[in-house]
Formats: C-alpha cells, sequence, structure tokens
C-alpha cells in the first residue's frame, strides 16, 4: 500500500458512504466490518490528515483542532490495543498507512 493512502479516494469529496466502504473492504474483513480496529485506524487517519489541510488554511478554527487532538486520541488507543493484543496486525496497519515508524 501507499504511505498517502488518501489520494485514491476522491479528494473533493469529505466522506461518502463509498469512501468508507471502500476503507473497510481494504483494510477489515469486508465492507460492511465496520467495527475492526484497522478499518476504524484507517478511516481515523483520513479524517486526521483532512482536518490538518483545513487547520492550515484557518489556523484559529478551535473546534476543529480540539475534533483533531479528539481523533489522534482515539486512533493512538486503537493503535495500542492493536499493538498489546496482535503486534502483527499493528505493524501491518502503520506500515499500510505510513503513520510511523
Amino acid at each position: 500500500m501507499q504511505a498517502n493512502f488518501e489520494y485514491r479516494y476522491f479528494k473533493n469529496m469529505y466522506l461518502t458512504t463509498e469512501i468508507k466502504q471502500n476503507f473497510f473492504k481494504d483494510h477489515g474483513k469486508s465492507e460492511f466490518d465496520t467495527g475492526s480496529a484497522e478499518g476504524q485506524i484507517a478511516l481515523f487517519t483520513y479524517r486526521i490528515k483532512h482536518l490538518t489541510e483545513h487547520l492550515k488554511e484557518n489556523k484559529k478554527d478551535t473546534a476543529t483542532r480540539r475534533s483533531l487532538v479528539l481523533l489522534v486520541g482515539k486512533r493512538r488507543k486503537l493503535l495500542d490495543y492493536l499493538k498489546n493484543t496482535e503486534i502483527a496486525r499493528y505493524r501491518s496497519i502503520i506500515k499500510e498507512l505510513g503513520i510511523r515508524k
């Protein structure tokens, strides 16, 4: 997979049902498996990158900044869960999404 995976999806639209299903199909078991940690991490990463781009243009938007911090915390908790339970899944998802080394 690519490190900048969001470009495979539609850049003009933010989140549609099709985009969400693509995330869950690519990173989960199926497109309807919305509960898998990998699918949720991929969706959170997409949203984090979108909010980061928004904050580059709108520096004083504190509500978006707070939402971004909360999303990063949710993603961190899911990554910690995967790291503690199944290290192979953790390593594969951070490699696919290019989150960190």
